[in-house]
């Protein structure tokens, strides 16, 4: 059959074909930042794990003067926003960004469980005592913010185990994880900058249930005086959001993102593990 002239020959490729490049080109990228995370010697592990806690505690720092300056708490959560801008730009690491770059390396064949598990447990351990430094150094210098910061954290901490408390860990694991996607979409540090403002402000202002990010609001408080929760109702509030932040940020988003390049998946497989 003749084509009509001057028309141009189309052609769509099925489902499941190679016809995304560059989601292709974003899963290598992931494979390979993956494999060089989980691979990273203890010390450099622990500066960025401890860093990360600096970082986000710095977020903390702007939320909570601006919520005790104005009472605004949507002004607030765009304060924190410089928490995660400076975790992007200073390259530190939060334990909830390792949902998506080293699982998929590990599922790719280039990383083993157990640097899975060492490069979480160091990290959100990390995370946790820069945090802590942070917060201690909050409640003393700034006496001022000490009733906001209880305030703050005893939201966290009265959660309980409940529905509404799991899926607001959800959340927040599918918040950060779908921002560690967005950020590597892009080399281009100004594209990167956006998903950090846009996803940390609607995991505060949605007061979503984040371990670290609420640990630290907790630690302030704590360490405050006159707050109605103790050190067992912060260790129960982590343990309960990270276990729904660790669903969240695989099952939601990691999972299904690898289904959508299931031939790189076999062949970094086949390739690594023979």
């Amino acid at each position: 059959m003749q084509r009509p002239s001057g028309s141009a020959a189309t052609f769509t490729a099925p489902v499941g074909s190679r016809e995304e490049p560059e989601i292709e080109e974003a899963f290598d990228r992931l494979v390979q930042e993956g494999d060089d995370r989980l691979s990273r010697p203890l010390l450099p592990l622990l500066a960025t794990g401890f860093l990360g806690g600096i970082d986000v505690g710095v977020g903390v720092l702007a939320y909570l003067v601006v919520k005790h300056e104005t009472g605004n708490s949507l002004l607030a959560a765009l304060a924190f926003t410089i928490g995660f801008v400076a975790l992007l730009m200073a390259r530190s690491e939060l334990f909830t960004e390792n949902f998506l770059v080293p699982v998929t390396a590990v599922v790719a064949g280039r990383g083993s469980i157990r640097q899975l598990a060492r490069l979480w447990g160091v990290t959100l351990t990390l995370n946790l005592a820069g945090g802590f430094v942070m917060a201690g150094m909050i409640a003393v210098a700034l006496p001022d913010v000490r009733p906001t910061a209880v305030e703050a954290g005893a939201h966290y901490a009265h959660l309980g185990v409940s529905w509404r408390s799991f899926f607001l860990a959800v959340l927040a694991g599918t918040v950060i994880t779908l921002l560690t996607r967005m950020q590597h979409a892009s080399d281009d540090m100004g594209v990167k900058l956006v998903p950090a403002v846009l996803m940390s402000f609607v995991l505060v202002a949605g007061q979503l249930f984040h371990s670290v990010l609420d640990s630290i609001l907790m630690f302030a408080g704590l360490l405050s005086g006159g707050a109605d929760y103790n050190w067992a109702d912060w260790f129960g509030a982590l343990l309960w959001s990270s276990f729904g932040n660790l669903v969240g940020g695989l099952v939601l988003v990691t999972s299904v993102r690898l289904l959508r390049v299931p031939h790189r998946v076999k062949e970094e497989r086949q390739e690594n593990l023979g």
